[in-house]
């Protein structure tokens, strides 16, 4: 199996290389593109439909997970802020989106919904995740998730 094609399975089976750190709620991992450097998303441990099939004290747990990354992300990124997005409208499965904003971008742009950026932010080869490229900031963020958890 690719793991691509169960990204929580391959996380939880260790075989998933976009994983930063187990969270209690989930697993943090480096997002597919990284046009918005640090551009992380939190899978969950248990496949749900949506944040309100989880129990109330899950939920806190996912939410909190979320934040904690978006925590990191300040700390390893320096962006003027994070925004986060549970969406749910095209995978159909509780995941939770935590992107850096940067001063670098356009004023018009950060102003709007990451979403609304050319879609080529989202294909193009040279925007996607690469070890070469990303490496050493993914590595930071994995050691920061882990000194939060205390691993």
């Amino acid at each position: 199996m690719n793991w691509r094609e169960n990204r929580i399975e391959s996380a939880r089976n260790g075989t998933n290389p976009m994983v930063l750190a187990e969270m209690k709620s989930g697993y943090a991992v480096i997002g597919d593109t990284q046009f918005l450097p640090g551009y992380c998303v939190l899978l969950p441990k248990k496949e749900v439909f949506s944040l309100n099939d989880l129990s109330v004290s899950e939920r806190s747990q996912f939410l909190t997970d979320m934040s904690l990354i978006g925590d990191v992300i300040i700390d390893v990124c320096h962006p003027i802020r994070v925004n986060y997005e549970i969406l749910g409208n095209t995978d159909a499965l509780l995941h939770a989106h935590i992107f850096p904003r940067y001063a670098w971008e356009k004023e018009e742009q950060r102003k709007k919904p990451v979403w609304l950026y050319d879609a080529s932010n989202w294909s193009d080869a040279d925007k996607q995740f690469n070890m070469e490229k990303h490496g050493k900031m993914k590595d930071k963020l994995a050691r920061n998730l882990s000194a939060v958890y205390g691993k």
